[in-house]
């Protein structure tokens, strides 16, 4: 019986983007799929063409090989034979989230239909609704560029196109398409590319011709069609597939499946994709027409129960004796050509006078019919109901262009959305929600009401009144999700027209099968700030008004990263910033906020008064940031924070004051539990910003687990510790960044506070090494002497610890020299003082060379121990490639490795991107890119920008866990062009572009490109920095 599908049951047969086996969260040394994905065993572009006879192409036991177990005969294994000539496997690229297809990298089947114009016949989702980049691989192994010069927009099928003469080894053939043999009872193969193997060969036998069309959950499925049902148990990779029968004729197209195990096969019937083929041949436009209302195929005795007269299922079992269904109308879209005509549950009966009972004829007649009426006769209820509907066209409600804009991208909603979710085919759709425009729900499927209290109901008006905002406008933002349009939402957002600066409008261009790049308008110039005044909350419940009075001091940072640098795994972060100097601005704030200087950040004061900020210093090893906003903007009572010069002790009484997840502030009377020295766990996945050699303070209140930001402050007001937030390592088990909550000592940042408030930059020195405290039993164990043990139970009687180097931090400076601390050292004292806390080693800070004693191998050592210099520690110049973000080592990456291959680090890449096609992961090291050593980023950037676009070329890369390896590339500059990004004080951003497209040297944004920037991993979904993809709150 016919009815409706399980959505959870069916699966599409693309295969799923290869992420390969990842072992400690990190990527192997690069991503294969079964079949080969370089061009290695890819034919090399030579002159001339194919001549000669094809004897060799398939011997006898490959074929016998490739099929099914048991027997086949002689005339089934010459069917095979000619039809693997035919197919292709198909690696492509969806290079941007485009309608209900995510930026992804797949690989699928398809094949060739018209060997003379170079077509091949594939799956709608394969070639995507949006920009696709791909190539296919013929069975002989040479490579040809594809593009789409059609997707339905509806029905499960596509049309890609490539060069005939650049096929040169292998004579070309087309699969005849015979939709009038698939019948019931036909034993059939499914020949292509399953599960990611280079040919596989499925058999089974058609058992339905009637189902109606898988329903595939929250994305792109087809509908008003029928579907074939077999049972050949394909899996990802085959979609795309010819599904042929004996004589060797394809009878259907590989589509779907089921998800639970079943080995059952959905196929899409060929008469649609025919015609398509038949009008490009032929050079006629691909006419669609619809009337916006889905049908299902209904068995008869549904059909009587919605109402079908005896008398009209006599007619219709008369006129079709072997169908035993009816087409019922099953959505109708609000507002449009069929709404208010017809019903839901209607049994369709005429067309235009047609009797039907297949989709196949109504899609003919609608076709045929775009721009002009047709009649539709309907039984209702047991009522005959005659209504005269408009065909709309397909094509005009499928959008075909988008515009990017601050960091989000946009188009019209989509008859395929819309249908999905029985709504009005229109709105403005947020295909992209990145940059400005990421919402505080991870999930797509939301359209913009409005923006800046200005309706947007299509795309045309979204542009217009996008265009009249100015760069750093905080604006009202109305916007409904379509699962829920009852609920209206509203937010405020930051318009970033400086990191973003273009308004880009992509256009599909099916002659080139590119998406055509135009600038929509310039940004308009930020409006100059001027002074806001506030006051502030009145803390209650307090008995001491100093500690009320902090309050004063609190601020909320917003810190929004347009580019994924040094391995951090978000774009936007938020916390609570205490101010440390009113008349200056000063303000200092967990590095887990604000982790490198390439960000926006805006300041919020006293709830009220939102002022930019920026960054000022940023502390290598202790986890804090120093940021900066101009006082004269602010016309509010803000307290500097008086900071404490002497430690806190364990067992000390004090006033915790955070702020917990949804940004309210709570406090309470608490006590000092400890004072340890921290050990923050290493991201093995991919390094990133870890604080090292600090002493961590914990306090007696369960407040202080729910809050990442605060302080502990004494009754007189005195702060003696920061609360902040420490970014860990991600969590094996669920795929979440562990964040600590713990205190750090206010006197070990009293230095550089004094530095930065009489305007000197810190210059920083520091040991280039990584402790952690051993006990006296360790230590004596490891040759400390009795009397040095001695000396630590005086020097310290609340902890009797040292201090053992356990990592050395690769520093590129440094020279094999005898004075170096190395792993297993036992650190005695500095200058001339013993070391038994970690707040000592700060001396380190201030010193070109320190006296140290150490003990090495039982054996007591007197050093001279040089400092490095942290100058270079922060990264200042990145580049994007290919959609890899490359740039040199950072410090976390140096804490975690004993030896940098190059000074070329790939930090992150983006989905739908040739890195992430061709497995060039993060935490690789480039060494050679086409024989040419790439030992820094200068000559990286010289040797990628000299290759010529969609040319291969060949990445020489080390991992990180020191295994070499080489994988071949193609380089695309259309939608990723090659970038620059330069540390440069001059800039209003701080950092300056560079573009490299098509041989010009652009300052700024190119021309092209989709949005790279690197948005988050766990939220949209289209960046990878090293980590597992899942979804994240």
């Amino acid at each position: 019986m016919n009815g409706p599908n399980l959505a959870v049951a069916a699966r599409a047969k693309r295969k799923e983007p290869p992420h390969g086996d990842i072992v400690d969260g990190r990527h192997p040394k690069h991503l294969r799929s079964n079949g080969d994905m370089t061009s290695g065993a890819n034919t090399p572009d030579m002159e001339g063409s194919f001549e000669g006879d094809y004897d060799e192409e398939i011997d006898e036991s490959r074929v016998q090989a490739l099929l099914p177990v048991g027997p086949d005969t002689a005339e089934w294994q010459a069917t095979i034979e000619n039809v693997v000539r035919n197919v292709v496997s198909i690696r492509f690229c969806q290079t941007c989230s485009f309608d209900t297809d995510p930026a992804l990298t797949s690989e699928a089947t398809g094949f060739v239909v018209d060997a003379e114009r170079g077509y091949i016949l594939t799956n709608r989702h394969v070639v995507g609704s949006g920009p696709f980049w791909g190539y296919c691989v013929f069975d002989n192994h040479e490579e040809v560029d594809a593009y789409p010069v059609y997707r339905d927009p509806v029905h499960d099928f596509g049309i890609l196109k490539f060069d005939p003469k650049a096929v040169k080894y292998m004579p070309l053939a087309a699969l005849p398409l015979r939709p009038d043999c698939a019948k019931v009872g036909v034993e059939i193969r499914v020949v292509g590319n399953d599960a990611g193997e280079k040919l596989s060969i499925l058999s089974g036998v058609i058992s339905r011709l009637d189902r109606n069309a898988p329903e595939y959950g929250e994305g792109y499925s087809d509908f008003n069609t029928c579907y074939y049902q077999a049972s050949a148990a394909a899996s990802g990779g085959s979609s795309g597939s010819p599904v042929v029968n004996i004589d060797g004729y394809a009878v259907a197209l590989q589509a779907g499946g089921r998800a639970d195990g079943a080995s059952t096969d959905y196929f899409l019937p060929l008469d649609r994709p025919l015609r398509a083929l038949k009008c490009l041949q032929e050079g006629k436009p691909i006419t669609r027409g619809d009337i916006q209302c889905q049908f299902l195929l209904k068995p008869f005795d549904e059909c009587r129960r919605l109402g079908l007269s005896p008398e009209w299922e006599a007619v219709v079992r008369k006129a079709f004796p072997k169908e035993t269904n009816m087409l019922v109308a099953e959505i109708v879209l609000p507002e449009g050509p069929s709404h208010g005509k017809v019903e839901e549950g209607d049994v369709l009966i005429k067309v235009n006078g047609d009797l039907l009972t297949q989709f196949i004829r109504l899609d003919d007649i609608l076709d045929s019919s775009v721009g002009q009426p047709v009649k539709l006769l309907l039984h209702r209820g047991g009522e005959e109901i005659e209504v005269e509907i408009e065909v709309g066209d397909l094509h005009k409600i499928t959008p075909d262009r988008f515009v990017s804009v601050s960091g989000g991208s946009f188009h019209d909603l989509s008859y395929q959305q819309a249908r999905l979710y029985g709504v009005a085919c229109k709105g403005v759709y947020v295909c992209e929600a990145g940059g400005s425009f990421r919402f505080d729900n991870a999930e797509n499927g939301w359209l913009v009401q409005s923006i800046d209290h200005k309706k947007t109901p299509d795309l045309k008006t979204f542009i217009e009144v996008a265009k009249g905002i100015p760069d750093k406008a905080r604006v009202v933002v109305t916007y409904k999700h379509l699962r829920d349009l009852h609920t209206l939402h509203t937010t405020i957002m930051y318009i970033d027209r400086h990191w973003a600066k273009k308004m880009k409008l992509a256009v599909r261009n099916d002659e080139t099968g590119l998406w055509d790049f135009s600038d929509l308008a310039d940004a308009l110039p930020p409006v100059p700030p001027v002074p806001r005044k506030a006051s502030f909350i009145q803390l209650e419940h307090t008995s001491h008004p100093a500690v009320a009075d902090l309050v004063r001091s609190f601020v909320h940072v917003n810190c929004t990263m347009p580019m994924k640098l040094d391995g951090f795994p978000k774009n936007r972060k938020w916390g609570m910033g205490l101010v440390i100097d009113a008349d200056k601005g000063l303000v200092i704030i967990s590095r887990a906020i604000v982790p490198y200087d390439l960000c926006d950040i805006s300041i919020t004061i006293a709830d009220s008064i939102i002022v930019e900020g920026k960054v000022v210093f940023l502390h290598p090893l202790q986890n804090y940031a120093i940021i900066q906003y101009d006082p004269k903007l602010v016309d509010a009572p803000v307290l500097s924070a008086k900071l404490s010069s002497e430690e806190i002790t364990q067992g000390a009484k004090t006033y915790f004051i955070g702020y917990n997840r949804i940004g309210r502030i709570v406090h309470a009377a608490t006590t000092v539990t400890e004072i340890f020295a921290v050990t923050i766990p290493a991201n093995s996945g991919a390094p990133r910003y870890r604080a090292v050699n600090i002493d961590a303070i914990t306090v007696d209140t369960s407040l202080s687990g729910q809050c990442g930001s605060g302080v502990l402050v004494a009754e007189d007001g005195t702060v003696h510790a920061l609360w902040l937030t420490y970014l860990g390592e991600r969590s094996a088990s669920t795929h979440r960044d562990e964040e600590y909550h713990l205190g750090l000592a206010t006197p070990t940042i009293l230095p550089v506070v004094s530095q930065i408030q009489q305007g000197i930059v810190p210059k920083l020195r520091m040991l280039s090494v990584e402790f952690r405290s051993i006990q006296m039993s360790q230590a004596r164990v490891m040759g400390v002497s009795e009397e040095w043990i001695q000396k630590v139970s005086e020097a310290n009687t609340a902890y009797h610890q040292l201090f053992m180097v356990t990592k050395r931090i690769f520093d590129r400076n440094e020279k094999e020299a005898s004075d170096a601390l190395l792993e297993g050292d036992i650190l005695l004292t500095l200058n001339g003082k013993m070391i038994t806390k970690i707040s000592e080693l700060d001396v380190m800070y201030s010193n070109d060379v320190l006296d140290a004693t150490i003990v090495r191998d039982c054996v007591e050592l007197n050093l001279k121990i040089p400092t490095v210099a942290a100058d270079d520690v922060e990264t200042d110049h990145a580049i994007s490639f290919c959609g890899a973000i490359i740039h040199r080592p950072h410090h976390a990456v140096r804490q975690q490795i004993s030896k940098l291959f190059s000074e070329v680090y790939v930090s992150a890449r983006t989905r739908g991107s040739p890195s992430y096609q061709y497995g060039l992961a993060p935490t690789n090291f480039i060494t050679h890119v086409n024989g040419k050593p790439t030992p820094d980023l200068e000559s990286f950037l010289k040797v990628v920008v000299e290759i010529p676009d969609n040319t291969y070329f060949r990445v020489k890369a080390v991992t990180f866990d020191s295994v070499p390896w080489v994988v071949t590339m193609k380089k695309n500059e259309h939608y990723f062009p090659t970038m620059e990004w330069i540390k440069d004080s001059s800039e209003e951003c701080g950092w300056r572009r560079v573009t490299y497209e098509g041989g010009k040297v652009i300052q700024g944004e190119g021309e092209d490109g989709v949005l790279t920037t690197g948005e988050d991993a766990t939220e949209s979904m289209d960046v990878d920095v090293g980590v597992v993809d899942v979804s994240e709150d």
